[in-house]
């Protein structure tokens, strides 16, 4: 799967916000969740840990 662009976790990170209530100053948070997120999207759990790999 190629990486993910900065436009897909943009509008991503930005759901996710949205979801959450959009809380003031968690964008940095939001950002990192929706990378995560959309790297791990072909794989079975949307977060990664050396503990579930």
């Amino acid at each position: 799967m190629a990486e993910p662009s900065k436009q897909e976790i943009d509008a991503r990170a930005y759901q996710l916000w949205e979801q959450a209530g959009r809380p003031e100053g968690r964008e940095a948070e939001f950002w990192h969740l929706a990378e995560q997120e959309l790297r791990n999207e072909d794989k079975g759990s949307p977060i990664r840990t050396p503990d579930t790999l």
